[in-house]
């Protein structure tokens, strides 16, 4: 096996273990997302933003795993896309319940952080992707 054999083995495998991270990591948040949701106070205001928020939140995770079965590399790029403007609504919606609705906590400011990794996580993809085609 040659050098750059070997290096292309290794940078698919770097490839596939990042996504497979993830998709695991959107789970995991998509799950977080659903118990925090789950006990905020219940009004008529949040309840149509909570559920803006878990739309959009479970869609980030959703998106990337609909792209493992896309059945072109334009196709996957679109999963990805979609699943980078879920990331960014997502922000949004956090935003108003922290600001609007005064919901305050370690939590939420998690949550808020992790979405931001997750949206950098998907630029960077669609970045690499783009150049690649």
């Amino acid at each position: 096996m040659t050098i750059s054999q070997n290096s292309n083995l290794k940078s698919q495998s770097q490839s596939s273990k990042v996504k497979t991270d993830l998709k695991e990591r959107c789970y995991n948040y998509s799950i977080s997302m659903i118990k925090f949701v789950s006990v905020l106070p219940e009004n008529r205001t949040q309840l149509i933003i909570s559920n803006q928020l878990i739309r959009s939140a479970t869609s980030i995770g959703a998106n990337v795993v609909e792209a493992k079965s896309a059945s072109s590399k334009r196709d996957f790029i679109r999963y990805y896309e979609i699943a980078l403007k879920s990331a960014n609504e997502t922000t949004y919606w956090l935003g108003l319940l922290r600001d609007a609705l005064n919901v305050q906590g370690l939590e939420i400011e998690s949550l808020i952080k992790e979405t931001g990794e997750l949206s950098k996580i998907l630029a960077a993809s669609l970045l690499t992707m783009k150049n690649r085609t």
